[in-house]
């Protein structure tokens, strides 16, 4: 036991001095090793802002006619017409879809109609069936959104095929006429007069999306037609 007092007496220092050094070694450990509180806070905000973006990616579309449940359905951005007829219980036996682009995108406040095969019989008995490639919708009422349209064909068998579109087949929005403007899905005549307006008033249009600054045509409009215009 002296002998033991007498190394500590002798090494006093020098053991205070390693503990100090082991006591600061590991309070460094901690302080490095410790989770990092900013990182705890900043990781629930990132998914929060990660929830509100899914959240805004969703768009509501109406479908209607000879589908098991018509109804307004919130979707993906992204998905296709065929999804939605799919999340309205799918089609009934009645349904035709030959005017139908079933791989169209679906957009915001998309109305898509479902014809019976009674109805396009009764189209084609009427001569209201349009399949020229000049026309902007091959169905006889230009609010169904899912018909094909001008940048598609129609084969003898009722089979859509892609085709391309040339300059020439597109409605000038600098200059063209009321009836042109009006063959444009969702414009009708008034928006036809005020596209023709804004254009006199404005000396044209600088650029396709510049259309949007007339009264009535907004983002929802302006997705349906830019495909179809020109300057």
């Amino acid at each position: 036991m002296k002998k033991i007092k007498y190394y500590l007496d002798k090494y006093k220092i020098i053991i205070i001095l390693i503990f100090l050094i082991l006591f600061l070694g590991l309070a460094i450990l901690y302080t490095i090793l410790r989770p990092n509180k900013k990182q705890e806070v900043i990781e629930p905000i990132v998914e929060e802002i990660k929830e509100e973006v899914i959240v805004e990616e969703k768009i509501k579309v109406d479908i209607k006619g000879s589908v098991n449940e018509p109804n307004v359905y919130q979707m993906n951005n992204g998905d296709r017409v065929i999804d939605v007829i799919n999340k309205a219980g799918g089609l009934k036996e009645e349904a035709n879809t030959e005017y139908i682009n079933l791989s169209k995108k679906i957009v915001d406040e998309m109305i898509i109609i479902i014809y019976s095969n009674e109805q396009v019989e009764k189209f084609k008995e009427e001569e209201k069936e349009i399949i020229y490639i000049q026309y902007e919708c091959v169905c006889p009422d230009n609010i169904n959104d899912s018909c094909i349209t001008k940048n598609d064909t129609v084969n003898t068998n009722g089979v859509k095929e892609e085709s391309s579109v040339e300059e020439d087949n597109l409605v000038s929005i600098n200059k063209g006429t009321l009836e042109e403007l009006m063959t444009l899905s969702g414009v009708g005549e008034s928006k036809a007069k005020a596209i023709i307006e804004y254009r006199e008033t404005n000396g044209g249009f600088k650029k396709l999306e510049d259309i949007m600054n007339v009264s009535g045509i907004g983002e929802s409009a302006y997705s349906k037609i830019k495909n179809n215009i020109k300057l």
